[in-house]
């Protein structure tokens, strides 16, 4: 197949990187300076299954105009597949940038299975929270759009330096023309890959662990396994997960298993079992199963990035229980204060190491 890769951080580099390395024809389209940084260093994945690989002599470009142009001018490269993979706060510029090849990517595929048929832009989204395949859908039409999540817990130290920490798969919704064949390149570059049919569900319950000691670590700038063992942040991550929940019950999504990871126990103890009976487990499996990576937020808060996800995650659960009359006041509270210290409106020092100031505001 043929891919183009949006975006190649954490997952693009993971992902694109990996497929580059099993022989599949990949594309990467990033900003000039970490391209350069590409074009000399190349990816390098380190995994304990496979050991330390390198990839050099990567295709990389800056511009949806250079990604579809050819040596021969009469004729447009085309690809099989995007593959985007930036923050979702860049999705919709991403999208109006790809707008000049979506209106002429109508002619033969390189993929020899769908030959003879007209060859509109397919996207796979590997990105978290649940808005951006409906942003994608705006631009393209949803019949383009692949839904997939990524649960292997991926570290950076270095652009184009990828290290596997966790090592669990994706998903990658089942409806499309593409996702067999998709899924196949994914498992052929050792990428452990999951089927779904309902990719809402997969959407949703990939959500429950993005959320989980997230947003209260970067506020309070404490580890994962210090917020699930404070009695008031640990009450925030369970009241914030059935907020989740009921969102999810109320529209008829099921949380599915994801690729080794234990989404359906999570659910039905959260959901029937006192919280103090599973604490221990979710603070051995929640900070084990990043590995020595932060959670998002604070990796972003530490980092001195002026954006963060939070609105796309918390804030999406509040903005979705609104939809259909319901409420989700811990969410809604935790990407308040995140963005607020994100963007400068409130100082950090105002909750770092301060878990009971948090606590008492959104508990109240």
């Amino acid at each position: 197949m043929r891919f183009l890769v949006y975006g190649a951080g954490a997952i693009g580099g993971y992902i694109g990187g990996s497929l580059k390395l099993a022989g599949e024809d990949v594309t990467f389209l990033d900003r000039p300076e970490p391209a350069e940084m590409l074009r000399q260093r190349g990816i390098t994945i380190h995994d304990a299954k496979y050991g330390t690989r390198n990839t050099k002599n990567l295709q990389l470009v800056t511009s949806i105009e250079e990604a579809y142009a050819s040596k021969d001018v009469s004729v447009k490269r085309l690809y099989d597949c995007i593959i985007v993979a930036m923050k979702s706060f860049d999705t919709e510029g991403a999208m109006k940038s790809l707008q000049p090849a979506i209106s002429t990517q109508s002619v033969q595929p390189h993929s020899a299975s769908l030959r003879g048929q007209a060859s509109p832009i397919s996207i796979l989204s590997f990105q978290n929270g649940i808005e951006n395949e409906p942003t994608i859908a705006s631009f393209i039409g949803k019949e383009n759009v692949i839904a997939g999540t990524v649960l292997t817990a991926i570290g950076v130290p270095q652009f184009g330096e990828i290290i596997v920490e966790k090592n669990r798969g994706v998903g990658v919704w089942s409806g499309h023309a593409l996702s067999k064949q998709i899924a196949s390149a994914l498992t052929h570059a050792g990428i452990h890959t999951q089927l779904y049919k309902n990719a809402e569900a997969m959407k949703w319950s990939k959500m429950l662990t993005n959320i989980m000691a997230n947003a209260t670590a970067a506020i309070c700038d404490l580890p994962t396994s210090k917020v699930l063992q404070h009695a008031g942040l640990y009450q925030i991550e369970i009241g914030a997960l059935r907020e989740a929940l009921a969102v999810m019950k109320a529209k008829n999504i099921p949380v599915v298993g994801l690729p080794r990871t234990q989404t359906t126990a999570l659910a039905f103890a959260v959901r029937n079992l006192p919280p103090t009976l599973y604490q221990p487990i979710l603070i051995r499996m929640v900070g084990g199963g990043r590995g020595d990576k932060l959670p998002s937020f604070h990796l972003d808060l530490k980092a001195g990035r002026p954006k963060t996800e939070v609105s796309y995650l918390n804030g999406a659960i509040a903005r979705h229980a609104e939809q259909i009359g319901l409420s989700a006041p811990i969410n809604q509270k935790l990407s308040e204060i995140l963005e607020a210290i994100v963007t400068g409106k409130v100082a950090w020092e105002e909750y770092r190491n301060r878990p009971e100031k948090l606590a008492r505001e959104i508990l109240k």
